[in-house]
C-alpha cells in the first residue's frame, strides 16, 4: 500500500481551537498539546491564526508549546484568504497542497475555504456551542448533543472538508483526509 502523502503544514484557530478561556484562566484545549506533540513528531509545520491584536494573540498562546508559531491578521479580515496565506509564508510553506485549517470558527474556516485549504471544523468549540456560556452549563448532557449536532451541520453547510467533536479526534480525521488525498481528492 502506498504511504499516505505527506502534509504540508497544519493551521489551527487560536481562540477556542487551542486555548480555552473561562473566565481569568488559560488553558490548553483538551486535545491541543497531545495534537500538537504528535503532528511535531511527524514533522510537520504548524501554526496557530488569529484576528485579535497581538499582545492578546501572545497572552493567549502563551499556555501552548515555545515551539510553535503564531500569525496574527493585520490586515484583510477573515473570510479573506489572506491570513491563511501569510500564515503559510510565515511558516516557509512551499506550496498549498497539503495544508489543513482546524478551527471551530466560521469566518476562519471560511478564510481556508477561500484560501485553498482542507479543512476540519470543530463542533465542540464552535459558536453554536459556546461551553463557557451559562445558557450552555445549563443544558442536560443531551441537549448539549444536540447543539454540537447542529453545529456539526453548520459547519458542514460552509463547505468544510470533514468535522469532529474536539482535538482529540484530529489524527484520525488527518488520516482520513490522507486517504483522500492519496485518491486524488482535491480541497
Amino acid at each position: 500500500m502506498d504511504a499516505a502523502p505527506a502534509f504540508t503544514a497544519v493551521l489551527f484557530g487560536l481562540r477556542g481551537c487551542l486555548v480555552q478561556a473561562a473566565s481569568s484562566t488559560l488553558s490548553p484545549a483538551p486535545g491541543a498539546l497531545a495534537s500538537l506533540a504528535s503532528l511535531r513528531q511527524r514533522q510537520v509545520p504548524c501554526i496557530w491564526v488569529d484576528e485579535l491584536d497581538a499582545s492578546h494573540s501572545q497572552r493567549l498562546a502563551q499556555v501552548l508549546p515555545d515551539w510553535l508559531p503564531g500569525h496574527t491578521v493585520n490586515s484583510a479580515r477573515w473570510p479573506a484568504p489572506n491570513a491563511c496565506w501569510q500564515a503559510l509564508m510565515t511558516l516557509g510553506s512551499a506550496r498549498l497542497d497539503g495544508c489543513v485549517l482546524v478551527s471551530g470558527e466560521p469566518r476562519l474556516l471560511q478564510s481556508g475555504l477561500n484560501a485553498g485549504l482542507w479543512t476540519v471544523g470543530l463542533a465542540a468549540c464552535s459558536p453554536f456551542c459556546d461551553h463557557s456560556s451559562r445558557q450552555w452549563q445549563a443544558m442536560t448532557a443531551r441537549e448539549q448533543d444536540l447543539a454540537r449536532g447542529k453545529a456539526t451541520l453548520e459547519l458542514f453547510s460552509l463547505g468544510v472538508h470533514s468535522v469532529i467533536d474536539h482535538l482529540e479526534a484530529l489524527d484520525t480525521c488527518l488520516l482520513d483526509i490522507a486517504q483522500r488525498r492519496r485518491k486524488g481528492e482535491k480541497p
